[in-house]
């Protein structure tokens, strides 16, 4: 096993006290987070700690958080610098964007997994310029090494993204899924691939990329969601030095960067009406047209796209064009939520452990009758994280009921409540059967417990804590006398 890297440092600067505080415990699991409550505190702490991330929000009083992200970036070019903010004018990120190098925008209110899952790209971009400034004093120093560097990381780059990392079991509906993107990834087809977030999208996208003849070419990645029209149609197509207010220097899009190769437009489905025409003319033509550019450009790249949206029901309503929905749909694949293929958890789970620190780690049985029984909305992404904060709570060999979120043992809670025995999946009977009444023994005590440190909260307010819970008074009065909490 190699050894884990080390966690990236975080700076995260924001006037408001509260909002600080709930950054650093989202983030303190994964980093090492810094915090400070102006620009003039941030840039002391960089003076004084080796600081990889930098987040700031974009309102404070005195120095704005581009103003500040701009001083950043003079003295510690290789930062990965991001903004919070509240609101997303155009010209206001693009003047960011090029004063500031600011690296992504995060919008208020921003959710937990999504912020960790920026921040994570953060971290991996952070790695991939320090590998490249290696690289570059490598070629300078030893230039006959360098083509044998590349085809390592070519051949790293397949064994990482091949349909073999779409771990799934014999019978899970996931390998006819696969089976056909095997299938056709030695052609040219535009691919749509469905399904809701998190189930694994890009990673399909990855895998037929490295199965077809564009292997050896760029797998170029855009989530059309995540931009406005202008700022997308920059990323995309590219602009002259000039085009636009804040271009003070040209920029080569993404179809020229994947040209020869593969660009996976992630969320296609939240684009507007505007953006739609001029995406199917670049794909129709063979060719885009930078911004401020008089002359077009050639570009030969295969697409492929992903939503979680059901565009066949956007074009019956005019959301989405329908001349462009065949262009990109040129055969569609459809992702099946974890829900939906819950054999393959113990697989997922078992792999997740074998990346833990501590050798030899396990999950309980009444804890895997959960996971197995649990619908994730989050699907892969909400088990990745499950199983994750699991290990990092713990120095235990075996990984039991007590070490999930509370958020899941409520879902399981009210699942039992509401579903009878009888109803339990027919994989998770087989499997863990014996299970059974430990695991109703443990959401009892967990249940217990929640419902214990609700009534501290509230000062034993039952009608106070049967709304935090969800319950009615009578409903709270019940449990109360099953569980044995009042005389």
């Amino acid at each position: 096993m190699s050894p884990a890297r080390a966690p990236l440092s975080v700076l995260v600067v924001d006037d408001e006290q509260r909002s600080l505080e709930t950054l650093k415990r989202t983030l303190d699991e994964y980093f090492t987070v810094f915090t400070a409550n102006s620009a003039e505190e941030g840039m002391a702490v960089m003076h004084n700690e080796a600081v990889q991330i930098v987040v700031s929000d974009q309102r404070m009083p005195g120095t704005s958080g581009v103003a500040f992200l701009r001083a950043v970036r003079d003295q510690w070019p290789d930062t990965v610098r991001l903004i919070l903010s509240g609101y997303t004018e155009a010209e206001d990120i693009i003047t960011g964007i090029n004063e500031a190098g600011i690296w992504q925008y995060l919008l208020k209110p921003w959710h937990p997994d999504q912020l960790l899952l920026t921040l994570q790209g953060a971290g991996e971009l952070w790695r991939l310029q320090q590998e490249n400034q290696r690289l570059t004093l490598e070629l300078r120093t030893h230039p006959d090494s360098l083509a044998l560097r590349v085809a390592g990381l070519r051949q790293q780059a397949k064994a990482l993204a091949g349909f073999d990392k779409l771990l799934r079991t014999p019978s899970s509906p996931l390998n006819a899924v696969c089976t056909l993107a095997q299938r056709i990834a030695g052609h040219d087809l535009s691919v749509l691939i469905t399904g809701e977030s998190g189930t694994g999208k890009e990673l399909l996208a990855r895998a037929m990329h490295y199965a077809s003849a564009r292997a050896e070419q760029p797998f170029v990645v855009e989530n059309c969601g995540a931009l406005p029209d202008t700022l997308l149609e920059s990323e995309l197509f590219g602009h002259k030095r000039g085009a636009f207010t804040g271009a003070t220097d040209a920029h080569i899009g993404l179809f020229q960067q994947a040209d020869g190769g593969t660009l996976f437009l992630d969320e296609i489905g939240e684009t507007s009406s505007a953006f739609q025409v001029k995406l199917l003319r670049a794909l129709q033509e063979g060719e885009i047209r930078p911004l401020g550019s008089a002359r077009p450009v050639a570009v030969d790249v295969r697409l492929i796209a992903a939503t979680n949206r059901n565009l066949e029901d956007d074009v019956a309503s005019g959301r989405f064009r329908e001349d462009l929905y065949y262009r990109v749909a040129g055969i569609t694949l459809y992702l099946p939520a974890l829900r939906e293929r819950s054999q393959d958890i113990p697989l997922l789970v078992a792999d997740l452990l074998k990346k833990s620190p501590l050798i030899g780690r396990s999950l309980s049985d009444e804890a895997m009758v959960l996971l197995i029984s649990h619908s994730w909305p989050g699907n892969v992404r909400e088990l990745q994280n499950e199983i994750r904060r699991a290990m990092a709570i713990s120095d235990g060999a075996v990984l039991g009921v007590e070490l999930l979120s509370p958020r899941l043992l409520r879902a399981a809670l009210t699942a039992q409540s509401t579903h009878p025995a009888s109803e339990t999946s027919e994989a998770s009977k087989d499997t863990f059967a014996d299970s059974s009444g430990q695991l109703k023994h443990h959401l009892e005590r967990f249940e217990a417990q929640l419902i214990r440190d609700a009534m501290l909260r509230h000062k034993s307010n039952k009608t106070h804590v049967a709304e935090e819970l969800g319950l009615t008074r009578v409903g709270l009065r019940m449990k109360l006398i099953r569980l044995g909490l009042v005389s």
